[in-house]
């Protein structure tokens, strides 16, 4: 399905047995993402994607080199399918001597991510916090820096709808001193992969 399809099937309130749709699917694979949440991809076609993301604390967490503090290239559409997810947006200004963070360039690709610390310099504020439960959507338009906290102990598990923008970067803040370096992207196991799909349908069923 597109990526507009699967956004009509949410605005229709189907996301749920969508989910478990998908999640009967073979050959479902899924990732560690540097952000704190297991990453399942469902749909791929061009700068469209779509995943499953879910936040655990019985599935191992790939820890951030940079922080959780990000911006997409890409505009993002999020569902919350189950627990609660704070949608937090940093204000971030241009420092210099009094700079707390440097901005890093993220290239991903096959072989994993590819981050460049940039010339830019920043501090950086906590704006406006939202925070949605089971049901509720939200938008985050591309080139927005925010962070995504789920409770400490918490579950959740969100449908997240991804269009890049031409010409847009993914960006992370990260330490003053940081160097270029490559992260890989780490798969999970048969057997936990399908740890995580029970665990989603537990919730959804």
């Amino acid at each position: 399905m597109s990526l507009r399809g699967v956004h009509e099937t949410v605005l229709a309130g189907r996301a749920r047995p969508w989910a478990l749709e998908e999640l009967a699917r073979p050959g479902l694979s899924a990732v560690r993402h540097p952000l704190g949440f297991v990453c399942l991809p469902l749909e791929r076609e061009g700068g469209d994607g779509v995943c499953l993301h879910v936040w655990s604390d019985s599935l191992a967490r790939a820890e951030s080199t940079t922080s959780g503090i990000h911006c997409h290239s890409w505009d993002l559409v999020s569902h919350v399918l189950y627990g609660q997810v704070r949608n937090v947006h940093a204000v971030v200004s241009d420092a210099g001597a009094d700079a707390t963070h440097r901005v890093y360039e993220v290239v991903s690709g096959a072989d994993g991510d590819r981050i460049s610390p940039t010339r830019r310099t920043v501090r950086h504020t906590t704006g406006l916090v939202e925070v949605f439960g089971p049901g509720q959507t939200y938008t985050l338009a591309a080139d927005r820096f925010h962070s995504s906290v789920v409770p400490e102990g918490g579950a959740a598990a969100t449908i997240a709808l991804g269009r890049g923008r031409p010409g847009g970067r993914d960006l992370s803040l990260g330490p003053l001193g940081g160097s270029p370096h490559h992260v890989a992207r780490r798969s999970l196991d048969a057997a936990e992969t399908a740890l995580a799909i029970r665990m989603i349908i537990a919730h959804l069923t």
